[in-house]
């Protein structure tokens, strides 16, 4: 019997998240299951639970695939060298982040993750992980900030990493519950906010 290819493998298993993530942004991850995967996929039971035993194997699977990306292009907007200043990091994050706030968006499926993780211990496990790996990244920026006199020099790092990180994920939700503001109004805004901080 031929042996199957890495490609192949590789194409089903694509398949199947495809499938998921179908499911799982048409009704939500309480209401479906993995025979709704597997009717969407058009595969046969053993073929999906071959690559995935449950539901939560598809979300993990499916955030690693969207925070990849993700993390990686953040962590060279943050890592730029000089430094970008803050609003310039946070334009460019922003950027990013806009295309995936549409109906079939990542960050939709982020919101449900957040909403399950309050019930299923494995998708909280997921939400710390994945969101700790991405607030390190807001860390360096502050550091970088720190070091730039656009922050004092007092400032905990920990703290105003978090706080930075923070209006990413504020932004992305007020964007798909209320529709706005747009990225130049919130940037106005933190520009606003970090003046103030520095001239008082």
């Amino acid at each position: 019997m031929p042996r199957v290819s890495e490609a192949h493998l590789a194409a089903r298993r694509q398949q199947i998240l495809d499938a998921a993530r179908v499911c799982f942004t048409r009704n939500g991850f309480h209401a479906t299951s993995m025979q709704d995967v597997i009717a969407e996929a058009g595969l046969s039971v053993g073929a999906v639970y071959r690559y995935f035993r449950s539901k939560e194997e598809l979300v993990a699977a499916i955030a690693e695939q969207i925070v990849g990306p993700i993390g990686s292009q953040l962590g060279r907007i943050v890592s730029a060298e000089p430094p970008l200043p803050l609003v310039e990091v946070l334009r460019r994050v922003l950027a990013t982040v806009e295309p995936q706030l549409g109906p079939d968006g990542a960050f939709r499926f982020a919101m449900q993750v957040w909403a399950e993780s309050f019930r299923n211990p494995a998708f909280a496990d997921l939400v710390r992980r994945i969101y700790g790996q991405l607030r390190g990244h807001f860390e360096v920026l502050a550091r970088h900030a720190v070091q730039a006199g656009e922050l004092p020099p007092e400032t905990d790092i920990e703290g105003a990493g978090a706080a930075l990180f923070g209006l990413v994920p504020g932004y992305g939700v007020q964007r798909v519950l209320i529709g706005h503001p747009d990225p130049e109004t919130y940037l106005a805004g933190v520009r606003a906010l970090l003046d103030a901080k520095m001239s008082g």
